[in-house]
């Protein structure tokens, strides 16, 4: 079965309003309601399901991208929302937000290249990003030919295939390529929504995977979990170190190794193009964004009962769909941060 399929049906689960639960005394539905990054939605909608089974409270999630996650939480129509870009401390100040990381996972190229197997071509940053400028225009041109002897590469056309909402895993994928391509910083740039000179929109994680499992000698850039469900070919990719790496979750548990959590204000940490021979260049953590002050302080507490089960028993689940789970000290210091920084209308602390 399809990733798509299996999403829908736990999403539809996931979605169903039961029950009540109780805070200081009053009675209230058991609904939390997010909305945001596709790039966290597969596991987002895997603890949903489990959660619900153990605590009757359901999350109703629409992975709608992460510029939609961000202008939901602003104009406050959800309870938190999600974004694999996360905002600046200044932002956050003036907006009233609090963000924190929920999970870790890598962006991956995906293929559709005739005879090409999962992981067997190789590309370098450089290289990605005059693919996505519209410079290399052929699997057979000299540049990806010279990373790939002995690879029987087709004379065929390049199709490039980009996100059309505004996107984290869009911000992840060209943060990265900026990062390694000065023509690309210049011409493209960085950004949930870039303007790409070449290729072909698809909405979401699975708009993209469609489209390339549609095209044939397309390329384009999902979250891993999308690509290995579909069972959608990916190319290794030439880390800062100049290893060429597979994406799973070591390689991306080796990106976010240097990771200070603790020391950086409002969790602003941007992971890709990470020293480390083992290192996945395009890692990246998905953030939940929540007002500090809350107007239904009891449903802030059941988004954080939500997290906290989540980061408790949620860790074997992410590790299947290949996410990294929050190492437990960062998760302490999340906690910390919910005590100090969500109150309700009267000061006092959520936590």
């Amino acid at each position: 079965m399809k990733l798509r399929k299996i999403i829908k049906s736990i999403a539809v689960a996931a979605a169903v309003t039961a029950g009540l639960a109780s805070f200081g005394g009053s009675a209230f539905a058991a609904n939390i309601t997010g909305a945001g990054a596709t790039f966290p939605y597969p596991i987002y909608a895997k603890w949903a399901e489990a959660y619900k089974k153990s605590t009757n409270t359901s999350l109703n999630y629409q992975s709608i991208g992460s510029g939609g996650g961000i202008k939901q939480i602003k104009s406050k129509t959800v309870d938190f929302g999600a974004s694999d870009m996360p905002l600046s401390a200044e932002e956050l100040e003036k907006e009233g937000l609090m963000q924190f990381p929920a999970v870790m996972g890598g962006v991956v190229p995906v293929l559709n290249i005739e005879g090409i197997k999962p992981g067997e071509l190789k590309l370098t940053g450089p290289v990605l990003a005059d693919i996505y400028m519209g410079k290399i225009k052929k699997w057979s041109a000299p540049e990806i030919a010279a990373l790939n002897k002995g690879v029987n590469l087709p004379n065929a056309d390049i199709t490039v295939v980009q996100r059309s909402d505004g996107s984290g895993t869009t911000f992840l994928f060209t943060d990265y390529l900026s990062k390694v391509s000065p023509d690309f910083k210049t011409v493209v740039g960085s950004g949930t929504a870039v303007k790409w000179p070449t290729g072909v929109g698809g909405k979401g994680n699975e708009g993209v995977a469609a489209n390339v499992q549609r095209i044939k000698g397309s390329i384009g850039y999902v979250e891993y979990a999308y690509a290995k469900r579909n069972k959608i070919p990916h190319a290794q990719l030439q880390n800062r170190d100049g290893q060429f790496v597979q994406p799973d979750d070591d390689s991306f548990k080796a990106a976010a190794a240097g990771a200070d959590w603790a020391k950086t204000p409002g969790f602003n940490i941007v992971l890709t193009n990470q020293a480390g021979k083992a290192s996945w260049p395009i890692t990246g953590a998905s953030f939940i964004l929540m007002h500090k002050v809350q107007a239904k302080p009891e449903i802030a507490v059941e988004v954080l009962k939500f997290f906290e089960w989540s980061y408790a028993n949620g860790g074997a689940m992410a590790t299947e769909l290949e996410y990294v789970p929050m190492p437990a000290p960062v998760v302490k210091v999340v906690q910390d941060a919910w005590k100090a920084q969500l109150k309700d209308g009267a000061g006092k602390a959520l936590r």
